[in-house]
This record gives structure tokens, sequence and C-alpha cells, in this order.
């Protein structure tokens, strides 16, 4: 699974005295790492300024025109967390993807 972390140098306005959008991602990545040891989770990380392809360009618009806040954290076109992520949230959503491959349902 992949979650891409959307983010910007600079700390979204309702952020700023939050880490940056990357330190962010690296904590996410560790974290995550450290509950699901077994599971293969990659974190990507596209700066809002600089989107690669279309789904980055749907998710930056919606950030730069104030309709998200970032960091945002995107998993399967789904926005699984947006400002200060949780890693509650993060975690249910890994847990119920998890429970649906091991179904076979993925």
């Amino acid at each position: 699974m992949q979650l891409t972390v959307f983010g910007a140098e600079t700390p979204c306005p309702s952020c700023l005295h939050s880490p940056s959008s990357f330190a962010t991602m690296e904590w996410l990545d560790a974290a995550v790492n450290r509950k699901f040891p077994d599971d293969t989770v990659e974190f990507r990380y596209v700066d809002i300024y600089h989107p690669i392809n279309d789904e980055d360009h749907y998710f930056t618009e919606k950030i730069v025109r104030g309709e998200l806040f970032y960091p945002l954290v995107v998993a399967e076109g789904k926005v699984i967390s947006e400002g200060d992520p949780h890693l509650q949230t993060i975690f249910q959503f890994l847990d119920s993807h998890r429970t649906r491959a091991l179904n076979g349902d993925v």
C-alpha cells in the first residue's frame, strides 16, 4: 500500500507550530512501520507546488484553493488525514485495508 503525503516547505497557516510536511511524512513512516512491521507500506511525498501526475494535480489544486489543508495524507484516491495527522485515523484505515486484503477483497 502507498500513502501519499502532500505538503510544502512552509507549514500551513493553521499549523504554524507543527513540523514541516516532509518531517511529518518521515514521522508517519516510522510510526506506521513500527505498528505494521510485516506489511509493506510505502510513503510518497508530493510538494503541492510541484505535482507529478493527474491525481497529484487534483489534490494539490484543492490545497492551493484552500479546500483542503496540508499535510494531506491520501491512499487509494481517498483523503485519510488532513492538517495535523492523527495516527489513530491512519492506523484504522490501514487495519481496514489489511482486513480486506486478508479476506481477498482487495
